[in-house]
């Protein structure tokens, strides 16, 4: 594909484009996704091919309803409070799949991860497809995750069919993700449904799984911009580092936001706009442990790791 992907509103036709194989960027509230039909053997593998994507690293499957949901994967009764307090919205489960879910979604793994996005795009254009979606960040794997569709065309235009216009994700940061295996219920992912919330929900304290990568985003680098990311507990401190790179004719810039909320919101978009302004070194905030602050600072963490 040499031609640049366009950005259109029209879901008919992005619809259409899915259901011949194709691969469309598609809105959801947390971020763009790369959407392939999940069925669709050799779609979902150019969705690997065009992320540059591990074939192991399973995909997560959107889907419009609870009701199809509950054909993807088998819930245990946590899985189902969840799913009851928080969908549609930006909560991801990790469940024990069905024969509908294949393996080239799940790694070959036997549990399936869902979701139903809070976007009425999204909503729209899967209760058309009729079928699950897979969708992933519709960005090379590792990178910047994409917030607003020119950011999908930047990206991948010339790899994709059509990005779908849902205007700017209004979370900013991916789905928590939450493995519910019969009676074990853990966080594998913090995201835009926070810790606090699950917890009232289940009415007990949930911990954060450990141990070999099973779910998108559990990979120590990730959400990487070409700069080098230096973290800081407080502002004071990264803007005098910052000062004293500048004095070294290194090109640098803080990265924080004192509302958490908007923080997570625009944090993908100044890591990126950090790149395109050619920052050698971005010197970012951590805000306080704690709500969605927890999805900031694990999302920072893993781009700093990038230069471990």
């Amino acid at each position: 594909m040499t031609s640049t992907a366009e950005i259109s509103s029209d879901i008919d036709k992005a619809v259409s484009v899915l259901l011949s194989g194709g691969l469309v960027g598609m809105p959801t509230e947390t971020v763009y996704g790369l959407a392939a039909l999940a069925t669709d053997a050799t779609a979902v593998k150019k969705v690997f091919d065009v992320k540059g994507r591990p074939y192991h690293h399973p995909l997560i499957v959107h889907v419009p309803n609870i009701a199809e949901a509950m054909k993807w994967g088998l819930f245990s009764a946590d899985a189902v409070q969840l799913a009851a307090s928080f969908w549609p919205g930006p909560l991801t489960l990790l469940l024990p799949r069905t024969p509908l879910a294949p393996n080239w979604v799940t790694g070959g793994r036997d549990t399936v991860a869902i979701r139903v996005p809070d976007h009425l795009v999204a909503q729209e254009f899967l209760t058309k497809v009729g079928s699950g979606v897979v969708a992933p960040s519709a960005n090379k794997f590792g990178k910047v995750s994409p917030t607003l569709p020119q950011h999908v065309v930047h990206d991948l235009g010339e790899e994709i069919d059509m990005v779908l216009d849902g205007g700017e994700c209004s979370v900013g940061v991916e789905s928590t993700i939450v493995e519910c295996i019969g009676d074990n219920t853990q966080i594998l992912r913090q995201g835009g449904v926070t810790r606090e919330q699950i917890e009232q929900v289940l009415h007990r304290s949930i911990i954060t799984g450990l141990g070999e990568s099973r779910a998108p985003g559990m990979m120590k680098s990730h959400y990487a911009p070409n700069a080098r990311v230096i973290l800081f507990e407080n502002l004071t401190e990264a803007e005098d580092a910052c000062a004293e790179h500048l004095v070294h004719h290194r090109t640098c810039r803080v990265v924080f936001h004192e509302d958490v909320h908007v923080y997570a919101h625009h944090l993908y978009q100044d890591l990126r706009q950090a790149d395109l302004d050619d920052i050698s070194i971005i010197c970012a905030v951590l805000p306080p442990r704690g709500g969605i602050g927890d999805a900031v600072r694990e999302r920072l963490g893993k781009a700093a790791a990038a230069d471990d």
